[in-house]
């Protein structure tokens, strides 16, 4: 069964934490002991309603005592058609990195509006972070339309905002729902409230789009994760690489290249599961062995010797930067990019992207929470990559703030 990934973004109060609790109320994907706790909880909420929909994806207390969403919250839920993940996002500014976060591995982005305030900052903040990390679907939910008497016109006005605000930033696919969370319009079933609107309701929608994987290529990769040296008197000679085919898929006898050193050697035998195989395809955890006794370390790509990444010391990236601290140049700062990890630096500040017009403006070289910027980033070892364009799990990274190793950066390579 097919598997969509998608994520919920927008302003505070727009309705995202309702609206998949309405979608997961009325698709009939909660359990009974689960609606029994959310109406529990709903009578300290201080809401007017029976249940608490917006319950389902706040599942931190001190978050709900505030009454706003702190942190990515995910929700599994199928049909009979599809199964789905939901990243619920966000609305405040200060939380702009969660979002980055949870929209990092969707195929659809679904950035609500609220039909009474229209197009705000923080829907071009969004809709600029969908566009960077190459969202193949963005699906705009003019939310809350019960409040505007389910104008036709007021959901035009909005609609033709977006689109011209859209033009600028190549989103490969937009898409408008009108629909009321709290009230369940054009949510799981069509609105007769609405009958100007000949679209279809959101979970439809979510069943029936077509599913594409953003920015992948079909060139094969694979990282080294660990290696196994058993050293046993059964297993005396056993090395293994083990890790995940990112892209594409590897063959036994197929001519690969260990990157950074640039060793060439064939693969000898793949292993899925501890059982031999001839073929590997992506996403698929193996076990890589190798006819050459080649020093491999964790972090090491081997790839096919005629489609070879670049491999070198300095890159060039769009950041978001998500650390509380503002950027202190010179800081030290570690890049990981899957398994493997470097000392680096950030060289230049190239510019600072403006959220209101996706223009690159003049950078001063400072860099503060949620700024997204183009850097110079400098690293110790050589990295192998591909541009995000072309591959998003080798052209993507974080950066590591050294002395307290918390997250302070997520990238993607130009």
């Amino acid at each position: 069964m097919d598997l969509l990934r998608f994520f919920t973004a927008g302003n505070v109060d727009d309705g995202k934490s309702t609206l998949i609790g309405r979608l997961l109320y009325d698709s009939n994907s909660i359990s009974t002991d689960i609606i029994e706790t959310l109406t529990r909880q709903s009578k300290t909420t201080g809401t007017n309603t029976e249940i608490d929909l917006a319950l389902l994806t706040d599942g931190l207390r001190a978050e709900r005592e505030q009454g706003i969403t702190i942190d990515v919250a995910y929700k599994y839920f199928s049909t009979d058609k599809r199964k789905f993940i939901i990243a619920d996002t966000p609305g405040h500014i200060q939380y702009t990195r969660n979002m980055f976060t949870g929209a990092s591995n969707a195929n659809l982005a679904i950035i609500l509006v609220d039909a009474r305030n229209g197009i705000t900052d923080q829907t071009k903040r969004h809709s600029i972070i969908s566009a960077i990390l190459g969202m193949p679907h963005v699906l705009v939910c003019i939310n809350k339309m019960d409040l505007v008497d389910y104008s036709e016109e007021k959901y035009k006005q909005i609609e033709s905002d977006y689109l011209t605000f859209a033009k600028q930033l190549n989103l490969k696919d937009i898409s408008f729902i009108p629909a009321s969370a709290l009230a369940g319009d054009n949510v799981v079933t069509k609105s007769d409230k609405m009958s100007w609107y000949k679209g279809k309701p959101l979970l439809e929608f979510l069943e029936t789009i077509e599913i594409v994987e953003a920015k992948q290529t079909d060139v094969s990769r694979f990282q080294v994760q660990y290696v196994i040296r058993p050293q046993t008197d059964d297993l005396h000679d056993y090395r293994g690489f083990a890790g995940r085919v990112v892209s594409g898929s590897y063959q036994k006898g197929q001519k690969v290249t260990v990157l950074p050193s640039g060793i060439e050697t064939t693969i000898d035998k793949i292993e899925v599961n501890q059982q031999e195989v001839d073929v590997a395809e992506t996403n698929t955890p193996v076990v890589l062995h190798l006819k050459d006794d080649v020093d491999i370390s964790r972090g090491n790509s081997i790839v096919p010797s005629e489609h070879l990444p670049k491999t070198e010391k300095e890159v060039t990236a769009t950041i978001c930067w998500m650390d509380n601290a503002a950027y202190i140049p010179g800081q030290k700062i570690l890049l990981q990019q899957n398994s493997f990890r470097t000392k680096a630096v950030v060289k230049e500040v190239i510019s600072k992207i403006d959220i209101h017009s996706f223009t690159e403006l003049e950078s001063d070289g400072a860099m503060k929470l949620n700024d997204i910027c183009k850097v110079l980033i400098k690293t110790a070892e050589p990295i192998s990559f591909d541009s995000y364009a072309d591959n998003r799990n080798s052209g993507s990274f974080i950066l590591i703030n050294e002395n307290t190793n918390n997250t302070i950066a997520a990238g993607t390579i130009d």
